[in-house]
């Protein structure tokens, strides 16, 4: 008989499109601060630090997610906070202090960079000498990196929008996982359940003793012809000595 799963779903997390876009986020935004802080080690720290959470926290939820259900939802809103509640604003503030203008949502500009974003590699771009283009999610960082400084911090805030958004509906399904099948305390019971209904000496159907009418329990011969093999015993022995095969009538010895 199989052994029942005890741990939760869990791991797979680098499926997940929310732990690819907050990846090429975190290894995009080291080399942005590489080329606009060159000397800002305080703020490349920060920005590199909440972004490096964005990823890691991801991952470690998942493997939270075997045993505990509550530290996988906590670890996956640090993340969604890392990026939306501190490395978004970052990004907004290098474009307001610098005079760049930040891109509304619903703009055109945003609405085509969140769609290019939203493919790994765009193969659908018109060819042109010297324009530096973004190819999809995996070409971020080359982009960044060679970009004017306005598209370069948009296409950041387009990209940082989008793992925010993922995680919080990764958030919401986590929610409702939960709501529906329990956590792990529930999952344990439940398995500890199945396993003693399934063991023969604890089963509710066991039958009760031809002599004295007790409940009877499942005993191991130690010694005579029938040494090792399982049979029905009197809970009340020595008081009873009344015995019954494992499988078939009432006997007595």
């Amino acid at each position: 008989m199989d052994k029942p799963e005890v741990l939760l779903s869990h791991g797979g997390y680098r499926k997940l499109r929310s732990y690819k876009v907050a990846e090429a986020v975190y290894d995009a935004t080291v080399v942005f601060c590489r080329r606009f802080y060159p000397e800002d080690r305080r703020m490349t720290d920060q920005m590199v630090q909440a972004a490096r959470s964005g990823v890691r926290n991801i991952s470690e939820g998942s493997g939270m997610a075997a045993t505990s259900r509550k530290s996988e939802m906590k670890l996956t809103n640090v993340a969604r906070a890392s990026l939306n509640d501190e490395l978004l604003w970052d990004y907004e503030t290098f474009l307001r202090q610098n005079g760049f203008r930040v891109w509304p949502k619903d703009s055109r500009e945003a609405l085509a960079m969140r769609a290019r974003l939203a493919q790994d590699v765009t193969s659908t771009l018109p060819s042109s000498s010297g324009v530096v283009r973004l190819t999809g999610l995996r070409g971020l960082s080359e982009f960044v990196d060679r970009a004017a400084p306005e598209l370069a911090g948009n296409a950041m805030l387009c990209a940082v929008n989008q793992a925010a958004y993922l995680l919080k509906r990764q958030l919401e399904s986590q929610g409702e996982e939960f709501l529906e099948k329990g956590g792990f305390t529930e999952k344990l019971y439940g398995a500890r359940k199945r396993s003693k209904t399934s063991d023969p000496s604890d089963r509710s159907d066991k039958p009760v003793c031809p002599d004295c009418g007790k409940p009877m329990k499942l005993r191991t011969a130690r010694t005579g012809r029938r040494i090792g093999h399982q049979f029905w015993g009197c809970s009340g022995y020595p008081d009873c000595k009344g015995t019954q095969p494992l499988h078939g009538l009432g006997s007595r010895r």
